[in-house]
């Protein structure tokens, strides 16, 4: 039996992948009571997901066995009530450092199951909760602003590439 064989995951056909990205290395992960890092992240028109290990080329692409942040996604409809909140529309997604930013999907729904995006296979596993860090990337008062609404922490369960879709 293949890796894929048997696992039972709704099909996502109505979510829409707006944007995204990888990074090289950690700008906040670690540093707590330091400085950041100078590791940029990167808006990419696709990203290959290798089961068990993450997107290849990021920051968490092999960071330990089973890792259940292989995978950061963010809600775009969030992503706009943020901006409208504390009014920083200038700034591009990328500040909250997540990997797949999606429209018409459900995040807290996925956590604790399988779920089908173009064709790859994930396991939705826990809320990516904020950090004091964003405060400083987004603006005052994004930390409290997303409690409970920061994205979704997966894993890969099968291999795909994951595309950026025109809005």
């Amino acid at each position: 039996m293949g890796p894929m064989q048997g696992v039972n995951a709704p099909v996502l056909t109505s979510a829409r992948v707006e944007h995204l990205y990888v990074a090289a290395g950690h700008r906040y992960f670690g540093r707590h009571g330091k400085d950041p890092l100078d590791f940029p992240i990167d808006e990419v028109a696709f990203v290959e997901c290798v089961a068990g290990r993450g997107i290849r080329g990021d920051r968490f692409f092999e960071h330990e066995p089973g890792h259940k942040g292989q995978v950061t996604f963010f809600a775009m409809e969030v992503w706009d009530d943020l901006c409208r909140e504390l009014g920083s529309g200038e700034k591009p997604p990328s500040v909250l450092r997540r990997n797949v930013f999606v429209r018409d999907m459900d995040l807290g729904s996925l956590i604790g199951g399988t779920f089908m995006l173009q064709g790859v296979v994930f396991e939705g596993v826990e809320e990516c909760r904020p950090c004091y860090w964003m405060d400083q990337s987004f603006g005052p008062g994004a930390e409290v602003f997303l409690r409970g609404r920061g994205g979704l922490r997966a894993r890969v369960v099968g291999d795909g590439v994951l595309r950026m879709q025109a809005p």
